[in-house]
């Protein structure tokens, strides 16, 4: 099966404009996400797939810059977008995940992946059941799951977030929740407004600014220095109607 991680990217954002170009050490949070998730070895290729809006020439351009294959599509329907890109690019599994996650993690892609490929349910997540940290997040699904939810979606929601029609309609699809060993669902590694940014950096700077680090290093440093974790503390995550 040829399986294909596409991260969905654009410089529109109402908490922080722009957040998927914004400085992580020497590399905007884009390389970040794509160098990680290019070190899954069960993935064929990465592709960002980003909008037509003249805004987004931007994320094209470090597309070039880091020579990752890109899509353009609409701004507002992101399932149109993420279903073209994914058939541009002729993939048989496909897996999401987004540029504003800069821990994204290459083993937890890989353990994702393999279980799908084992099992071959519709869909399989990490997020049905959270047990790894937010900004962990990592979707696979087959292209013909894919299909039918962009054939069939209709709730705004629905369009904008990809993968809420399948997972709230198990009578149609094949479900598959993978969790981790220990819950660390509290923690939030994601990034969304400029707190959440400081929290990247910061990380990113005690683990030397490179991506060879895994989710493990992270936690490690957490238990060493606490005071990081209340740099995001009291963000909240939007609800799916509302992001």
């Amino acid at each position: 099966m040829r399986v294909v991680a596409i991260t969905q990217a654009r410089m529109g954002s109402t908490r922080l404009p722009g957040k998927v170009l914004k400085p992580i050490g020497e590399k905007t949070m884009l390389a970040r996400v794509i160098n990680r998730a290019k070190q899954a070895c069960l993935v064929n290729e990465v592709v960002v797939a980003t909008t037509v809006e003249p805004a987004d020439q931007a994320i094209v351009a470090e597309c070039k810059h880091l020579g990752v294959s890109y899509f353009c599509g609409s701004e507002e329907d992101v399932l149109d977008r993420f279903y073209q890109a994914a058939q541009a690019h002729r993939a048989e599994g496909v897996v999401r995940i987004t540029a504003d996650c800069p821990f994204i993690e290459p083993t937890v892609i890989d353990k994702v992946v393999s279980v799908f490929l084992a099992k071959q349910p519709d869909y399989a997540s990490n997020v049905l059941e959270r047990t790894y940290p937010r900004g962990l997040d990592v979707e696979v699904m087959k292209f013909e799951t894919l299909s039918l939810a962009w054939q069939e979606a209709v709730e705004i929601y629905q369009r904008v977030h990809v993968t809420p029609y399948i997972y709230q309609n198990p009578d149609k699809f094949s479900l598959l929740a993978i969790t981790a060993e220990t819950n660390h669902s509290d923690y939030r590694w994601t990034v969304d407004t400029p707190e959440d940014l400081e929290f990247a950096q910061s990380i990113y700077a005690r683990l030397d600014n490179n991506e060879t680090f895994n989710w493990q290093d992270v936690l490690s440093l957490l238990a060493q220095e606490p005071d990081l974790i209340d740099l995001n503390r009291r963000i909240c995550q939007k609800s799916l109607q509302d992001a």
